[in-house]
């Protein structure tokens, strides 16, 4: 099945763009998915901070069970002043 994926801030620079689909099997989480991604683009494995995940613009857990045509955003944490 297929997914919107998007990438913000430091993670958009790592992968190159801010947003690509994804070919995943029906079943996956949103965290299986972010491994999956943590091997195709490797400049993502060193990414150790927190991440927030939203499908459908809601916040959900790294457990949660991806559906066919959901946009997954991957947000790192905010810093700044």
């Amino acid at each position: 099945m297929k997914v919107k994926v998007k990438f913000f801030a430091i993670l958009r620079e790592k992968v190159g763009t801010g947003e690509i689909p994804k070919e995943i099997r029906e079943g996956s989480t949103v965290g299986e998915l972010w491994e999956m991604l943590k091997q195709e683009y490797p400049k993502l494995a060193p990414v150790q901070m927190r991440l927030l995940y939203a499908v459908n613009q809601d916040y959900v857990n790294a457990d949660y069970v991806l559906k066919e045509r959901d946009e997954v955003v991957f947000v790192p944490p905010v810093s700044g002043g």
